[in-house]
């Protein structure tokens, strides 16, 4: 009898298991179909209890207010605002979802949205969630860089090393964002090599061949032609096996967003063919994909899935 593959994971909660219940439990039919049905329990009560629980681990926190603004139904934002006016949480949570919507609802969107990050940051004055919310409001807006770095610098400073502040800015030097090519790629290599041992710091610059991959396919067809060919470039093959020795193969404690770079440094090795290293990348994987940057593929779950169960995988 056949054996049916697992379906993969492609979900923005990733393989946080606390998140994916509680978005699970926001849901507007959970909420009127027996979870929350004869309960006076309001409806934003499982993402206040989620962002309680986590505390100060603010790589965490990021991820999951972000997820939680963007998956969230917009009931749940809007309720908690209007019972807890002051909870430094649901304030958080408040900065996230108005610079979200900002650039499709207009320049007073847009101050609103710059006075909730701002009043998010006083509520929650350790925190750097919502200095990096402004600072994707900026980047929807494309306020220069030079005046960008300065949010991003307070988010650092509440957080050094914290994961997804580089890669919001190096979002922002990308030649797709407000930035060029050589700030991308600079900015990069230079994270990688000051972060301590262990740090996802180390997949910084193969996160920025990605992306560069990614400006020239959306070039002119000339251009997008030789974009792989950045792949074939002796420094690629340096900065994956320093993600490798750098951050994979050490003992370091997982963090919020792993599954994104492992599926990174995972896409990476299929791109310059090196099996053997890519086998305990995708054992670590698993089921969870990430679109990106696999959609840089024109069969991006029959790539990722001939990768992983390819039969002359050999681990080293």
């Amino acid at each position: 009898m056949l054996r049916r593959r697992p379906s993969l994971l492609i979900r923005p909660e990733l393989d946080d298991h606390a998140l994916h219940t509680t978005l699970a439990e926001l849901r507007p039919a959970q909420q009127l179909h027996g979870l929350g049905a004869g309960r006076s329990r309001p409806v934003w009560e499982p993402a206040a209890r989620l962002l309680r629980a986590t505390g100060r681990d603010w790589d965490r926190r990021t991820h999951r207010v972000r997820v939680l603004a963007r998956a969230a139904p917009a009931a749940v934002f809007e309720g908690w605002a209007a019972a807890r006016p002051d909870d430094g949480d649901a304030l958080v949570l408040r900065a996230f979802v108005l610079s979200a919507r900002a650039a499709a609802d207009g320049r007073s969107a847009a101050r609103t949205a710059e006075q909730a990050c701002l009043r998010a940051a006083t509520a929650c004055p350790e925190d750097p969630a919502p200095w990096l919310a402004l600072l994707d409001l900026m980047h929807a807006y494309a306020v220069p860089v030079r005046d960008a770095v300065p949010v991003w610098t307070e988010a650092v400073g509440r957080a050094p090393w914290h994961r997804a502040a580089y890669h919001r800015l190096l979002r922002y030097l990308s030649p797709r964002g407000h930035g060029a090519v050589a700030d991308m790629m600079d900015f990069a290599g230079q994270s990688a090599t000051r972060a301590p041992l262990g740090s996802p710091l180390a997949l910084l610059p193969v996160a920025a061949r990605v992306e560069l991959v990614a400006h020239r396919r959306s070039q002119n067809s000339l251009t997008a032609l030789g974009a792989d060919g950045h792949w074939n470039e002796p420094r690629a093959a340096e900065e994956i096996d320093a993600a490798l020795n750098g951050w994979f193969r050490t003992a370091a404690a997982p963090h919020a967003e792993a599954v994104t770079d492992l599926n990174m440094l995972a896409f990476a090795l299929a791109r310059t063919h090196r099996p053997a290293d890519a086998a305990p990348v995708f054992r670590r994987i698993g089921r969870h994909m990430t679109r990106h940057p696999w959609d840089l593929l024109p069969e991006p779950q029959r790539t990722f899935l001939y990768w992983r169960d390819r039969p002359d995988r050999r681990a080293p």
